[in-house]
């Protein structure tokens, strides 16, 4: 099993993936929500759209803006099965366990932290 940091190296090194950064706006929103609030949205969004084992609109219940773990889910391969599949193994047509689902939003939350620390302009 992969760590966190050698799940975001190896994302980093797609070139989609690696397009995917927090705007201004994004991180500004970060800031006035903070940390937890973010975390709880991200693990609302993964037990709604990624965690039941059938999902009607898969491959597109994630939009790419709106919300900075829309981006984060899209950086990290955790907005779709397909995406989820591909990377991670996790098999289609299951529903995720609990513990499934925290290390997504903990995924999610390194990936958005490491965002906040650097300055681009994207």
């Amino acid at each position: 099993m992969q760590t966190i940091d050698q799940a975001l190296d190896k994302l980093n090194k797609s070139d989609f993936r690696a397009k995917f950064h927090l705007n201004e706006k994004e991180k500004a929103y970060v800031i006035e929500k903070g940390m937890d609030t973010i975390k709880e949205h991200a693990a609302d969004f993964i037990a709604k759209r990624i965690a039941p084992a059938e999902i009607p609109n898969d491959g597109f219940q994630t939009p790419m803006k709106g919300h900075p773990v829309f981006k984060a889910q899209h950086a990290c391969a955790v907005c779709c099965r397909g995406c989820l599949h591909k990377w991670y193994r996790v098999q289609p047509g299951i529903q995720l366990n609990e513990d499934q689902q925290n290390r997504l939003v903990n995924l999610l939350m390194a990936w958005i932290e490491r965002e906040m620390m650097t300055n681009n302009n994207h």
